[in-house]
This record gives structure tokens, C-alpha cells and sequence, in this order.
């Protein structure tokens, strides 16, 4: 919700300033890639289609997504199937450090606007491409969402009930993690080409990001171990592991599966015999034996509140987690200090709320670039900037290649 106020912003590090960057990309992953270059200090151009990023066309979620992946940047609508908008993408180019889209497979290609072309031109500019599975496999030219990396990199085959179907995330994590991982990718590149003066062409997919967030688990599987299953909460080696409890007015997450941490836990629970007891003993046993040792945790923390839960585990070093709501989380001490939800503000004196950057740079504060700009709202400045003249802009406009 937009709200009237007057925000004064501290100056956040900006290590990246004086780069520039072209975003071509739409939804999540290529829009979040170039901003969090943006929360770097860069200076970032969103280049939409004169109907704007798609994610602006798909109801409030969309916006959401607008609101969360474009922070910081300035916004310019140009038709990129014309010539004249055509040229005018390669003269932002010319003039930038960095170039990051994730549209649908060849888009870019027959624009005009892909990689070896660009690069041709451009040698020192970095190039990222994010696409939904690898540029090398059969599967390129399929178009590729989260929920489709979800699927077929073995996430959703281990998410969920054993005895229900396959589950998503709750979020579309891979896009996030896409842009993420894309950012540090190109700030790799920017180091390399301080030494060697030339750029790089990037690749990445959402199936690759898929496999590599799950990587402790595909490196178990590659070791020999079972191929991996649903099996709900818990882990499949460990015990006390994940665990989720019922608690008096909710449920906590508990991990107490080291054998110091299992004595550790018996006594602040006032169980000493469980450490002990020949079922719970070893972890071995405790995998073994899960079922009894669930109903054991059950019956210790039913009479409990979840607060009371974690406080009294954390005083003895037990990782614990209360499961708590999004509106829970925001009442949350520790997340209201964290400084992580921060006010982007508007030029026109609105602001919202957003997750920023989830780290800092040395003393700098966190603070957030401004609010996510409204398509094509800094067209004329954008063109101006590389060498448009008045005359030149308003027969753009007219001849409606830029909005």
C-alpha cells in the first residue's frame, strides 16, 4: 500500500557506482539480477516494451513483482521490433557496462539484441543471459519458469508429504536464487575485466540454479546413497533433524541430531534418561527408532508455547525455530532491528515496504534505491542522455517507438 510521507534516506554503500547497466528482462530473474547491482550503487535501465514488463499485465502479484525486482532504476518504453527502437537499445548499450535479460528463448536474437552480436560491437561489455534450462541441451528453445525447474531438477520429488503428491515451494525460490547467483556472476566478470579489458558472455538456467541450491543433497545421491524421497519434515539421515512439533499454540522446527546436542537436549528437557535410553542413544538409533522418538518430542513441548520452545532450547545452544506467519514475522523483534524490510520511496513523496539487500557492507546503513519506476517514465531523460536531441525524441514519439 502506498502511504504519504516524507522519507529521508541515509546514503547506502555504493561500490558499484559509475557502472551502468541494461536491463532487457522481465518477471523476476533478469529484473532481479540488475537490481541487486542497482542496491550496488550502479545506475540501471529498465528497457520495457511500450506495453511494459509483463509482470505489469498479471494482476497484483505482478505488481508485487515490479515493486520487488526494480528498485533503483529508471524506466524507458521502446519498440525494439522497429528499426529506430532498435538502434536506440544499442546506443544505451554503447554507453553501459553491463547488459542482463532473461526473455523467452531466441527473443533477443531476432531483435537483434543478443549476445555475440552486442559483444561483437561492444567486446567490453558483460553480457548475462538467464534462461529456463541450459543453452546446450535439448530442452533450449522450451520456455522455462520457476515451477519448471522446481520440477525437473528433483526439487518437488523431495518436497512434501511421503504419501501426497510432489509439492512446490511456497515461493518461486529459483527465480530469486537466479538473480542472485547472476548478479555475483557478473561482478565476477566486472573484476576480470579490470585485468583484461574485455567483457564476458554469462549463461545461466533456472535448472542449473535448481540443482545447485540443492547441492548437498545430489552430492549424497552422486556418493551412493538412496535416490531421495519425500518424506515430510525431518532429514533422512539424522535424527532429531528438522523436526517439526506441535507446540500449545503452534509448532516449532527443532535440530538436535550431534550426540552432544542430544545430551544437551535431554537435560534441558529434565529427560537425562533419554540420553541413554538404547532407542535414542546414537543417531543411528534415533533414525532407526523415529516414530518413538517424534512421540517423545511430542509429549515434551504439547504443554508449551513456541516462545517458550525456543527460548528455552536456545539457553541451552539447541537450534529451534518457531513457524511463524508472515504477519508473525513482522512483529518479530529480531526482523524489526535487522533493518532487512526497507521504505523505497517515490518522487512524488509515496514509499512501500520491501525486503533490501539481505547484507551490509562494512559501517555503511542499509537504505533503499528509490521506488520501482513506472514504465517508460524516464524515456525522454534516457534518450537525451545518449545523444538524442528534442526534435529527435518527439519523432521517436510520434512515429511510437518510445512511450
Amino acid at each position: 500500500m502506498n502511504l504519504e510521507r516524507t522519507v529521508d534516506l541515509p546514503a547506502p554503500a555504493a561500490p558499484l557506482r559509475g557502472v551502468r547497466v541494461v536491463d532487457l528482462g522481465q518477471y523476476i530473474a533478469g529484473p532481479g539480477a540488475a537490481m541487486a547491482l542497482a542496491e550496488l550503487g550502479a545506475s540501471v535501465i529498465k528497457v520495457e516494451p511500450l506495453a511494459g514488463d509483463q509482470a505489469r499485465r498479471i494482476g497484483r502479484y505482478g505488481e508485487s513483482m515490479i515493486r520487488a525486482y526494480n528498485r533503483g532504476k529508471r524506466s524507458i518504453a521502446l519498440d525494439l521490433k522497429s528499426d529506430a527502437g532498435r538502434e536506440a537499445a544499442l546506443r544505451l548499450i554503447a554507453r553501459s557496462d553491463v547488459v542482463i535479460q532473461n526473455l523467452r528463448p531466441g527473443a533477443v536474437d531476432k531483435l537483434g539484441l543478443g549476445p555475440r552480436v552486442v559483444r561483437g560491437r561492444f567486446p567490453r561489455v558483460i553480457y548475462l543471459s538467464i534462461s529456463g534450462f541450459s543453452s546446450r541441451g535439448p530442452s533450449r528453445d522450451r520456455p522455462g519458469y520457476d515451477i519448471a525447474a522446481q520440477a525437473e531438477s528433483g526439487l518437488m520429488s523431495v518436497t512434501g508429504e511421503p504419501d501426497r503428491p510432489p509439492q512446490k515451494v511456497g515461493v518461486p525460490i529459483i527465480d530469486a536464487a537466479a538473480a542472485h547467483l547472476g548478479a555475483q556472476a557478473v561482478l565476477a566478470a566486472l573484476y576480470g575485466r579490470e585485468k583484461s579489458g574485455v567483457g564476458e558472455m554469462i549463461e545461466t538456467s533456472l535448472l542449473e540454479v535448481a540443482i545447485h541450491l540443492q547441492a548437498t543433497t545430489w552430492c549424497d545421491y552422486l556418493g551412493g546413497a538412496p535416490e531421495p524421497t519425500r518424506i515430510g519434515d525431518g532429514q533422512p539421515n539424522n535424527a532429531p533433524a528438522a523436526e517439526t512439533i506441535p507446540t500449545c499454540d503452534g509448532y516449532i522446527v527443532l535440530s538436535a541430531y550431534a550426540d552432544a546436542h542430544w545430551v544437551r537436549f535431554c537435560c534441558a528437557m529434565g529427560r537425562e534418561e533419554l540420553a541413554t535410553d538404547p532407542r535414542f542413544c546414537t543417531n543411528a538409533r534415533r533414525v532407526e527408532h523415529r516414530a518413538a522418538l517424534r512421540a517423545v518430542l511430542r509429549e515434551c513441548f504439547s504443554g508449551m508455547s513456541s516462545d517458550e520452545c525456543v527460548t528455552l532450547l536456545g539457553r541451552h545452544q539447541i537450534v529451534a525455530g518457531a513457524v511463524r506467519t508472515f504477519s508473525q514475522v513482522m512483529a518479530s523483534p529480531d526482523i524489526q532491528e535487522s533493518g532487512i524490510l526497507v521504505e523505497a520511496a517515490a518522487a512524488d513523496g509515496t514509499y512501500y515496504r520491501a525486503p533490501g539487500l539481505p547484507y551490509r557492507l562494512g559501517e555503511a546503513p542499509r537504505a533503499a534505491p528509490p521506488a520501482a519506476p513506472e514504465c517508460g517514465a524516464d524515456s525522454d531523460a534516457v534518450l537525451a542522455e545518449a545523444g538524442y536531441s528534442d526534435t529527435e525524441i518527439l519523432e521517436l514519439r510520434r512515429a511510437g517507438v518510445v512511450a
